[in-house]
């Protein structure tokens, strides 16, 4: 029996990020099974990077070249490029996968629903969402992906209110072999060596995004130091990030000495908690220069060393706005850890008293722009929680502490998730694609057979029959056109929108196949210039052909334009060929090639859209200079 072919994108497994650890422990739990072909499709690391190269598994980096994501001007298409939308169709061709599976924010698959091998092939979501209400996007998405997963019940209960039955909860996977309390005697020594005695150590591990309520836990802490003066606070995270942390203890009136953090060197790998005192100092252990900073997702304590940091605690304290699992709270619990954690988002299920944790108390505020509820964890009930644990007896806190591990184990360990994933790849049909990735047309010809259904009932079959999409009452389409018929435009105005934009849409995603067209003894000696319209912009052109075969003789020149002006052109005997144009060539990276993608012309002008803000003189270094400059 052939194997299943298994891509899997996400940030890359040796990331010190959520998605990174998770991606690691999925990667090896199917690797180690032996039942699949793994791939990983890395998100950070460029198509052929040398770190990928290291894995066990055959590992493809989702950033095209510097040079070619430089080309990139439209900040909506860098962002996607960033998340691997200009290289996803090149692995999915290349690797010929039976699943994908997606894990990421929502909207990194954004531009993913329309790809020709979408649901060809079996196609899995399982994404972080956080946020009451559910993000738009993600709504929309809802009927164009069969297999949805997230990773909190908080967005699963939003889901089903809305009637989406089909996305589940499946939470991240931790490693609880790494995580582990240790023996008295090893956290004695622990303390010993990071100058902690009989201090109770107060932790937060987190990357310093505002979305970590730093304020208020230094707001929380103060309260609770001023009748335990024995308390320190351990940030464990990079302070040269959100928030500005010495600040902070400024204007609270924090002793600096209380308040601890993380030391790491890049150099020997060693760390120490301690109060802050700067960055890239000297390693006080192997005296390497500069090369001392707090921990970050770069050069950052190992998992080893995380669960020796997690050691010197006495209680973890994770307040936050809002987030999608919240790894750290996890594995504070791993190291039996009574957890004190924001009731809201995916807190919720790491909070209450069966998961070995205590809820926080919080405000409601509105986030600007999205108007999403988030959280403001009050500081009295930090306070007020903190000292529940300081009077908690020791055989109360380790009886808390040995539930919390064991609620990890059931709900998130690597051996329960990943055999959650084996079963639904396992469930998944054998696939039958030839990955023939040609778009299919919208039917632009469509028209329904009773336009007197109910609007929602209308408008959802013309989505369906003509653009080709699976939307429902809740996608922003269909919200939208209710509005308009709202407002007394009749059925049949908005049907002929509908042909039109399919039209259109087929026009200008119709691909112009270049093998067809080239001459095959001219590679390496071609040149494009590109004039979609306009007779005078053609007529102007054709003027400076002379001159542009007299800087490139050797080179064949294409003109790339509207068949309806190739009676203008054509005849010009510097001009080799005329070409259709097509909108779907709108850029020089198609053209001149970008990552491994070789082009099929040595340079392409664009003379009706050359300015400094699109990206169209790039010529793959190889144009000349006609007149000196000096």
């Amino acid at each position: 029996m052939n194997k299943k072919t298994v891509l899997i994108h996400s940030n890359f497994c040796k990331a010190f990020t959520g998605f990174g650890k998770n991606k690691k422990n999925i990667l090896r739990y199917l690797f180690n099974t032996n039942k699949y072909n793994i791939v990983e499709f890395a998100n950070g690391q460029n198509w052929q990077s040398r770190e990928t190269d290291s894995t066990p598994w055959k590992t493809y980096g989702s950033l095209p070249s510097p040079e070619a994501f430089n080309k990139i001007t439209d900040p909506t298409r860098q962002r996607a490029a960033s998340y691997g939308a200009e290289l996803i169709d090149d692995v999915v061709k290349t690797v010929k996968p039976d699943v994908y599976i997606g894990i990421e924010d929502i909207w990194a698959f954004d531009t993913l629903y329309a790809k020709p091998w979408w649901n060809k092939i079996n196609c899995m979501i399982w994404t972080t969402l956080d946020s009451l209400p559910i993000l738009q996007s993600a709504i929309d998405a809802a009927p164009k992906i069969k297999n949805y997963y997230v990773w909190a019940s908080f967005a699963e209960k939003a889901f089903q209110e809305m009637g989406y039955s089909h996305i589940k909860t499946l939470r991240g996977s931790l490693d609880a072999s790494s995580f582990y309390k240790m023996s008295d005697l090893q956290r004695a020594e622990l303390r010993s060596r990071n100058n902690l005695q009989d201090e109770f150590v107060i932790g937060f591990v987190f990357r310093n995004q505002l979305r970590k309520s730093v304020p208020n836990i230094l707001d929380g802490f103060k309260m609770f130091k001023g009748s335990t003066p024995k308390a320190k606070l351990l940030l464990h995270t990079h302070w040269s990030e959100g928030w500005d942390i010495p600040r902070l203890l400024e204007e609270k009136s924090i002793n600096v000495n209380d308040v601890l953090t993380t030391y790491f060197c890049k150099s020997c790998s060693s760390y120490s908690v301690q109060p802050f005192y700067g960055q890239q100092k000297q390693c006080p252990h192997c005296k390497t220069q500069q090369s001392f900073s707090t921990t970050n997702i770069m050069d950052g304590v190992n998992e080893s060393q995380l669960n020796e940091i997690y050691n010197l605690m006495d209680v973890y304290c994770h307040p936050f706005t809002s987030g999608g699992q919240e790894i750290p709270i996890q594995e504070a619990k791993l190291t039996e850890l009574v957890t004190l954690a924001t009731d809201y988002s995916c807190g919720e299920d790491y909070c209450h008293e069966d998961s070995g944790g205590l809820p926080l108390d919080w405000f409601e505020y509105r986030e600007p722009g999205t108007q999403f509820i988030k959280a403001s964890t009050c500081p009295i009930s930090i306070s007020n929680q903190l000292h529940r644990v300081y009077n908690m007896s020791v055989s109360e806190r380790e009886a808390i502490g040995a539930k919390a591990r064991q609620f990890v184990i059931d709900e998130c360990s690597i051996e329960v998730i990943g055999k959650k994933i084996e079963d639904i790849i396992d469930a998944m049909p054998v696939v039958d694609f030839d990955f023939d990735f040609k778009l299919i047309e919208k039917n632009s010809t469509y028209s329904p057979e009773n336009l007197d259904a109910d609007n929602e009932t209308f408008l959802i079959d013309l989505y369906k029959n003509i653009l080709n999409e699976e939307i429902d009452k809740n996608s922003t389409g269909v919200k939208h056109w209710l509005g308009v018929l709202a407002t007394g435009t009749p059925k049949a105005d908005i049907l002929k929108h509908f042909q039109d934009v399919a039209l259109k849409s087929n026009s200008d995603s119709k691909i112009i196949e270049f093998g067809d067209i080239l001459d095959s003894d001219d590679e390496g000696r071609r040149i494009a210039v590109v004039v979609p319209d306009s007779e005078s912009d053609v007529l102007l052109v054709n003027g400076l052909m002379r001159n542009l075969k007299k800087q490139y003789p050797k080179h064949n020149i294409y003109i790339i334009t509207n068949p309806n002006n190739f009676e203008y052109i054509e005849d010009n005997v510097y001009i080799h060929k005329c070409i259709p144009y097509s909108p779907s060539i709108d850029s020089s990276a198609i053209l001149e090639g970008q990552a491994h993608h070789k082009g099929y012309f040595e340079l392409a002008f664009f003379p009706t859209i050359t300015t400094q803000k699109v990206i169209s003189f790039v010529h793959n270094g190889k144009d000349k200079i006609q007149f000196p400059l000096v």
